[in-house]
């Protein structure tokens, strides 16, 4: 007989323990899971063998474009079964090999394959040498970090952790062949890391980089060496007991005309009277500017103002069409980047954003200067940005239209005006804008705290995550223990029995 349990919220999470041990156990055909499920990690608890591991890892977009583009005019070389992207992309370090301990959830791999960086020829040298080999991934419940043999002026250090990691919000998901893949981790750049991304330059060591900036994201592919896990479990040997006891007994009646008329048609055509548009150019770009490497600034004008990480440029003006479900609408304002004692000199002013339905444009008046000859480029309405808008985006509310963290990729033309360090289709900063088409409207408040123009930075935010073991994690919220123990071992194995007791909800008697 099957009946629904309705045990305590405790007695609920010991029985799914237990079902998960069980699971577990069967899973991994390791008798040592079977212990109670609250026991103390033992001393010779089982570590599972895996194998075929890979870990795609860009290092930093930023410093690959560097290191290749017109200031670096360098090169990257990828050996020893590494492999990198096209177009400049990530790379992939293969045959990765490790161990993963089902006491502690903790995962140690190590993977085939090195980058060099090679930038700033002088002679037959290179002024920027950076080599990374032997990288290893490591991770303990929520966290885990990024080491490599570094190699760097000509000296070698082994097992130089290059990035933290977090993995309190990684979802793991099914991959080929069984494997399990931990995408996307967030990385940000270790002590020891901003002392490898050190670039020697007349016998002085300029930092690129500080502690705590953000790399790319990782992502680890991983398989057992004992084969995939179980197949799915055969059918429900039992149909549903009872069919519903009754029909409803009372028909549903339409509701009563509403009593009052909406206060404000939709907005149609009209002039846009007021307006904000924060955008933060690119932050990677921001920080290369500020850096010890450019060794620059980033100053606003006429009446462009810091607003939190990005830069706020007001009084939005323009036409909107709701019927067309258009926008065009220009900002006052102006940034200007200047850094490598006035070699590099760009900026933006008078920026525009013209939408129609799901995509736009942004546009502003560029003037930039050529790295390789100085010759400055002044070019108005020039296209800088495409924009990616969500459906129904441009629908005015309260009289406002709002759009908040627009995708901004790079054109042709913007590329150009960053003297070609970014190519087209790069990612830049997101954009945020907010204009109002009614007298009556309100524009909301900015999301950071607004200062005067002037003379400002790049700066970084980061944001760290709550959670539970990521790499047990199966997407729930689940308290770190017991159930972690048997769904960790479980989703590195590929199978789903553990899922399949987490989610049953009676038990048999």
């Amino acid at each position: 007989m099957t009946v629904t349990s309705r045990r305590s919220r405790g007695g609920k999470r010991s029985a799914l323990a237990l079902a998960v041990t069980a699971a577990t156990a069967t899973v991994l055909g390791a008798t040592a899971l079977t212990v109670p499920a609250h026991a103390a990690p033992a001393a010779d608890a089982p570590k599972l063998d895996l194998k075929d591991g890979t870990l795609e890892w860009g290092v930093k977009e930023s410093f690959r474009g560097y290191v290749t583009g017109p200031i670096g005019g360098g090169r990257i070389e990828v050996a020893d079964g590494a492999k990198q992207a096209a177009d400049n992309g990530a790379f992939t370090f293969t045959d990765g090999k490790g161990t993963y301990d089902t006491s502690t959830h903790a995962v140690a791999t190590t993977f085939k394959g090195s980058v060099r960086f090679l930038a700033h020829a002088k002679g037959d040298a290179w002024e920027l040498d950076l080599k990374l080999a032997d990288l290893k991934l490591s991770t303990q419940g929520r966290t885990g970090s990024i080491t490599a043999d570094v190699t760097a002026a000509g000296k070698t250090e082994n097992d130089v952790a290059i990035a933290s990691l977090d993995l309190s919000a990684v979802r793991p998901g099914g991959g080929a062949d069984g494997a399990m893949t931990y995408p996307n981790i967030p990385a940000k750049l270790t002590a020891g890391g901003a002392k490898a991304f050190a670039y020697h330059k007349d016998g002085k060591v300029i930092e690129f980089y500080k502690e705590g900036q953000a790399l790319d994201p990782a992502t680890l592919s991983v398989k057992a060496a004992g084969g995939g896990g179980p197949q799915p479990s055969p059918k429900p040997t039992q149909k549903p007991t009872q069919k519903p006891t009754q029909k409803p007994t009372v028909k549903p009646e339409p509701s009563a005309t509403p009593t009052v008329k909406p206060t404000q048609k939709p907005g149609g055509s009209g002039n846009v009277l007021d307006g904000n548009l924060d955008w933060g150019v690119k932050k990677s770009f921001r920080d290369y500017v500020t850096g010890p490497i450019a060794g620059g600034k980033a100053e606003l004008s006429a009446g462009a103002v810091k607003s939190g990480d990005t830069y706020r440029f007001p009084k939005g003006r323009g036409t909107y069409d709701a019927k067309a479900s258009s926008l065009d609408a220009n900002f006052t304002g102006a940034v200007r980047f200047t850094g490598h004692e006035g070699q590099l000199d760009l900026k933006f002013s008078d920026l525009k954003v013209k939408a129609k339905g799901t995509t736009g444009t942004l546009l502003a008046d560029v003037s930039a200067k050529a790295r390789a000859t100085g010759e400055v480029t002044r070019t108005d309405d020039m296209p800088v940005a495409k924009l990616k808008l969500p459906a129904g985006g441009l629908k005015a509310k309260n009289g406002v239209v709002s759009l908040s963290a627009v995708p901004a990729t790079l054109t042709a033309q913007g590329a150009k005006a960053f003297d070609n360090m970014y190519k087209e289709g790069q990612a830049l900063d997101p954009l945020t804008a907010a204009v109002s088409v009614d007298k009556n409207a309100k524009l909301p408040g900015g999301t950071g705290k607004s200062t005067v123009a002037g003379t400002t930075g790049g700066s970084g935010g980061v944001t760290g995550g709550t959670g539970t073991a990521a790499l047990a994690a199966t997407g729930a919220d689940t308290p770190t223990g017991p159930l972690l123990g048997g769904a960790g071992a479980l989703l590195l194995a590929g199978g789903g029995a553990v899922y399949a007791a987490r989610r049953r909800q009676t038990t048999r008697v």
